[in-house]
């Protein structure tokens, strides 16, 4: 039974569904990708990588109808592809350049207070670029495991009453404080089901996740590229990306739906929730 479900208008044993690309912004063929599911496949919503390099090709490819979030950044885990915060924050730069490569360099270095001021900055910058935000969804999921980077999370969230992307595949007692309870005691909004396995490659998690899928509000990531030099040259993931994104856009996701009955939605249904 989701109580999520009712203040979005549907019964509580309704299967409510977003499917939701990430790394927007990250390269000219996530872009491609990105834009193509949303406007030809079955994306719903999107979430931008504002401080990446193809960022702000991404926000010119947006329109007032695209549903987007912040893809809040920390991390940057391409060897090659090196990029950085916005903000002057040194403890969120590594000895290699850029934000660190891996989430316990950033956990053991970064600063709580560099932190808050880069993830809000992260935000105005994507509003400054005429994007009506959405949501918030942190890469990696780097933020949403330690309090004192949860606490930055929230707060932005609640300063700029956004919903947020939380997982709910790790109990309170694995990450060792009750993160879900503390959002919903500020009012913020989060689907009821999230998976935060980020390995590269869907097409199979999300079929299965379908196929047994809840009641109540269930967000499935993807991370679509299209077939292009650039992205086989920035990760050795680039195989999984370019069939995430040919996943989107072929009928195989399309048919996996039609066998439940589902209600598609975006993050912006949440936020309108939410600030009501």
């Amino acid at each position: 039974m989701s109580e999520l479900n009712e203040r979005l208008g549907f019964a509580t044993n309704d299967r409510v569904l977003i499917v939701s690309c990430d790394d927007f912004g990250l390269s000219h063929s996530s872009n491609e990708g990105v834009i193509s599911a949303l406007r030809d496949g079955a994306a719903t919503c999107a979430s931008i990588m504002v401080p990446a390099p193809w960022a702000r090709h991404a926000a010119r490819l947006v329109s007032e109808t695209d549903d987007i979030g912040v893809h809040l950044t920390l991390n940057a885990e391409h060897e090659c592809y090196r990029f950085g915060p916005l903000t002057h924050a040194p403890s969120l730069l590594s000895g290699d350049g850029g934000f660190p490569s891996a989430i316990d360099d950033l956990w053991e270095h970064a600063d709580p207070t560099e932190v808050r001021r880069e993830l809000r900055t992260q935000v105005t910058r994507a509003q400054a670029w005429g994007i009506d935000v959405t949501h918030l969804a942190p890469h990696l999921s780097a933020i949403t495991l330690r309090p004192e980077f949860f606490d930055a999370y929230l707060d932005v969230a609640v300063e700029f009453q956004l919903p947020i992307r939380l997982p709910s595949t790790v109990t309170a007692a694995e990450a060792g404080f009750p993160y879900r309870s503390l959002a919903a005691e500020e009012g913020v909004l989060f689907p009821d089901f999230f998976n935060h396995d980020w390995r590269a490659g869907s097409r199979q998690r999300v079929i299965d996740t379908i196929a047994e899928l809840p009641s109540g509000v269930t967000e499935l990531h993807l991370q679509p590229a299209v077939d292009t030099p650039e992205v086989w040259a920035l990760t050795d993931d680039a195989a999984g990306w370019i069939d995430d994104y040919q996943f989107l856009l072929g009928p195989e996701l399309n048919d996996a739906l039609a066998t439940v009955d589902v209600h598609l939605i975006g993050y912006r249904e949440l936020r309108a929730a939410m600030r009501a």
